[in-house]
């Protein structure tokens, strides 16, 4: 077994066991694998286990991958997300080459991956980003922005606004990992509350995934716990 398939299922161990803690059904979370900054041989090996969901910050760099695995596995069911910043310049290959955006903040960038989706792909999947720790280093909406940017984004065409997304503040005590995904998970009520169709939650990483999921995350982004340490050089 290589090493990607033993940390595959290590992960699946590790979700099994919040998922029965939880009291939920395994097949309401999903396991997306982050596979920037890896070459697109550790998404086949990934994909050789049964991955299929994979994460990419970085555009180009997942532009190229998203071209060699094709070429490698053509006609292979995988999806593609992307959770990293975006740029307005950059929207166009991003709408057109990606199943998920988990990162808008903004309805101008929203209007413009609306405007770009080729239709033929059908909708794109939209998670909007909320800072919901309120750190200014991070990214994403504030709360007080997030009901009128969701209802108007609700209504875009060429998008399918799925739930909210958020990466809280680091934290040690789970404790406090989970009130941050508390809240996420209110705001998500919230506007399901006012009719809007969600029913996505993409939250959680290695370090708390399973606070994550004891809060109701249906989406864990996992990276390092499948790949292993990143190099960013």
């Amino acid at each position: 077994m290589s090493i990607i398939a033993a940390n595959l299922q290590a992960v699946e161990a590790t979700i099994g066991e919040a998922v029965q803690a939880a009291s939920r059904a395994r097949g309401e979370v999903q396991l997306l694998a982050v596979s920037k900054t890896f070459p697109a041989e550790a998404v086949l090996e990934a994909m050789a286990s049964g991955q299929r969901a994979f994460g990419e910050n970085y555009l180009q760099e997942a532009l190229d991958k998203i071209a060699n695995v094709a070429q490698a596995q053509p006609g292979s069911e995988i999806e593609w997300h992307f959770i990293g910043p975006i740029q307005s310049n950059k929207t166009r290959p991003i709408a057109a080459s990606f199943h998920w955006v988990h990162t808008v903040e903004r309805l101008k960038i929203a209007q413009r991956l609306s405007e770009q989706r080729p239709p033929e792909l059908g909708p794109l999947n939209i998670c909007l980003q909320v800072n919901i720790s309120g750190e200014a280093s991070k990214s994403g909406a504030t709360e007080a922005e997030l009901p009128e940017l969701a209802r108007a984004v609700a209504q875009l065409p060429n998008l399918r606004l799925r739930g909210l997304m958020a990466i809280p503040e680091q934290a040690s005590d789970p404790a406090q990992q989970r009130a941050a995904f508390a809240r996420l998970r209110q705001l998500h009520d919230a506007l399901r509350a006012e009719g809007l169709a969600l029913d996505t939650l993409s939250m959680g990483m290695s370090g708390d995934m399973a606070a994550a999921i004891a809060e109701g995350a249906t989406i864990v982004r996992i990276g390092s716990a499948i790949f292993g340490a990143r190099n960013y050089d």
